[in-house]
C-alpha cells in the first residue's frame, strides 16, 4: 500500500512546502483539499493548474485525489450540485488526480430512500463526465451516510465503474460498523482509505496515529488479508482543531506506525 496525507492537516500551506513535507517524510502522495481558502481549488487558472501539476511531477509525488465538498444527497435542485462536481472533475483531470472526493450531506428530515435516490441520480449523471475525463468520483463514508452499509445504498444502484467510495475509518467506527463489514460492503468500489486517530467518540480532536481509539490495526489487517493494495491517506483534521499539534512534526511517526501495522499484518 502507498501512503499519503491530506492538506486538511496543513491548512493554507503553499504547494511547494506541502511537497517538501511529503518528500522529506516518505509519503508517496497528497490528497488536496479543494477550497477557496487553500492554494488548490476549482477557481485556479489554467496556468495555475499547469504549474501545480508540474510541481508534483518534479517532486515525484502523486496527487492522490481532490477532496471536494459537493453534497450529493442534499435537498434541492440537481444542477448546482452537478456543476460543483464537474468543476472538481475538471480540476482533478488538469492536476492528474485519479479521484474526486464528494460527501453525502443528506437532510435528516428527508426520508432515507429519497435522499439515497437523489444521490444515486446525481452520481449516475456525473459518472459520464467522470468517464470522459478519466477520473473517478468517490463518495466518502461521512455525515448522513457514515458506514459502508450506508454508502453502498447509494453507490450500488449507480452501478458505474467511475463511482466508488472513500472509507473514512473514523466515521465507520462512530457508526458502529466493524472493519471487516465495511470492507465487505465497499470492496468492489473502494478507491482509497482515510486513516486517522481521535481521543474518543465524544472528542474527535485529532491525535498522532496509534495514540487514540480508532481500530487502525484491524482496518489494516482486513485490507492486507484481502490483498488490497491501494492508498492509505492520513486525514489529520488540523483545520478544524487549531489547538492540535502541527502535522509536520508527526509525519515521521505516522509513517512508521502505518509501516509497522502493514508489516505485522503481512
Amino acid at each position: 500500500m502507498k501512503l499519503a496525507f491530506s492538506t486538511l492537516g496543513v491548512p493554507g500551506l503553499p504547494v511547494p512546502e506541502v511537497l517538501a513535507l511529503a518528500s522529506a517524510h516518505g509519503y508517496h502522495g497528497v490528497e488536496l483539499r479543494a477550497h477557496p481558502e487553500e492554494p488548490v481549488h476549482p477557481g485556479l487558472s489554467p496556468a495555475g493548474r499547469a504549474e501545480i501539476a508540474a510541481q508534483f511531477r518534479g517532486a515525484g509525488i502523486e496527487v492522490l485525489g481532490i477532496a471536494g465538498y459537493a453534497r450529493v444527497a442534499a435537498p434541492g435542485d440537481d444542477a448546482p450540485v452537478l456543476e460543483e462536481i464537474r468543476d472538481l472533475l475538471r480540476l482533478a483531470h488538469d492536476l492528474g488526480a485519479p479521484y474526486v472526493r464528494v460527501l453525502p450531506g443528506a437532510d435528516a428530515e428527508q426520508p432515507r430512500e429519497e435522499s439515497d435516490a437523489i444521490a444515486a441520480r446525481r452520481l449516475g449523471t456525473a459518472a459520464e463526465d467522470a468517464a470522459a475525463l478519466g477520473v473517478r468520483i468517490l463518495l466518502e463514508t461521512h455525515d448522513s451516510h457514515p458506514t459502508g452499509a450506508d454508502a453502498i445504498r447509494i453507490i450500488g444502484p449507480v452501478g458505474h465503474r467511475q463511482v466508488g467510495a472513500v472509507w473514512d475509518v473514523m466515521h465507520t467506527w462512530l457508526g458502529g460498523e466493524q472493519p471487516a463489514d465495511t470492507y465487505a460492503a465497499l470492496a468492489p468500489h473502494l478507491g482509497y482509505v482515510q486513516v486517522k486517530d481521535i481521543v474518543s467518540a465524544e472528542d474527535t480532536a485529532p491525535l498522532p496515529l496509534g495514540a487514540g481509539v480508532l481500530p487502525l490495526t484491524e482496518c489494516v489487517d482486513v485490507l492486507t488479508r484481502q490483498g488490497w493494495d491501494g492508498w492509505l491517506c492520513w486525514e489529520y483534521e488540523k483545520r478544524w482543531y487549531e489547538e492540535a499539534a502541527p502535522l509536520a512534526g508527526l509525519l515521521d511517526a505516522g509513517r512508521d506506525h502505518l509501516a509497522r501495522l502493514l508489516g505485522e499484518a503481512a
